[in-house]
């Protein structure tokens, strides 16, 4: 299975109203936070995945490059009962996702080899 869709595989299973980091991610599939954020914004159209639920170390939203992306991930996190402090950032003890390390034997999700 490819770096990508081992990624995908994790995002796919964060769980409504949780977040979890691009370095949690990136622990699990053996890659950097870096990467991670490469394979969030190279998803595939077709893919309908809570990509917004991945925050920074922080638990913040990263600034997008180009658009709104954004302002988009805070309303969708917002929709979903995840709140905010007053400096933009989002309690990880509370809505922080534990994944355990076998994650990526779980369920058969196809996002390519």
């Amino acid at each position: 299975m490819s770096l990508y869709a081992r990624i995908y595989r994790i995002v796919a299973q964060i769980p409504y109203g949780k977040v979890i980091n691009y370095g949690s991610i990136a622990s699990v599939t053996g890659c950097s936070a870096r990467q991670v954020g490469y394979a969030m914004a190279s998803i595939p159209h077709d893919l309908d995945l809570p990509w917004y639920r991945v925050v920074n170390s922080k638990g913040e939203i990263s600034m997008r490059k180009q658009g709104q992306g954004d302002l988009e991930q805070k309303r969708l996190l917002l929709e979903e009962g995840v709140l905010f402090d007053s400096t933009g950032r989002i309690d990880l003890e509370h809505h922080g996702w534990q994944m355990s390390h076998d994650v990526l034997d779980g369920e058969t999700l196809e996002f390519g080899d």
